[in-house]
């Protein structure tokens, strides 16, 4: 298991699609593929999840290593083998996975 996959949490923000202000969240997270994983509990009730519906730039943290990136909502039917793994290793990790995967590409370029 990696380093990031020990590590509990993953800060992301967002940008609220009403107020315009960064909306900023601790989740659970696990890496697979140098993507990054989230699931929303709420599905897409969540506000971070509707952020992401209006703006897929995204800023988020890992291991104290800020990243600029892009988020997509992952869908279960057409990237069914991507969600199981992704749910699979969330499982592994906290033993529960259950809500909607989001994916978060980092930029090639970190964050400095």
């Amino acid at each position: 298991m990696s380093k990031e996959q020990k590590q509990q949490f993953l800060y992301l923000i967002t940008k609220g699609w009403k107020t315009g202000r960064q909306h900023r969240i601790e989740i659970w997270f696990v890496s697979y593929a140098d993507k990054y994983y989230v699931i929303s509990e709420r599905k897409e009730k969540s506000h971070w999840v509707q952020n992401i519906a209006h703006n897929s730039n995204v800023i988020f943290t890992v291991n104290s290593k800020p990243f600029e990136g892009i988020a997509r909502i992952v869908d279960k039917h057409i990237d069914s083998k991507l969600a199981e793994e992704v749910s699979s290793i969330m499982y592994t990790k906290y033993g529960w996975s259950n809500g909607l995967i989001v994916e978060l590409t980092p930029y090639k370029e970190q964050v400095e």
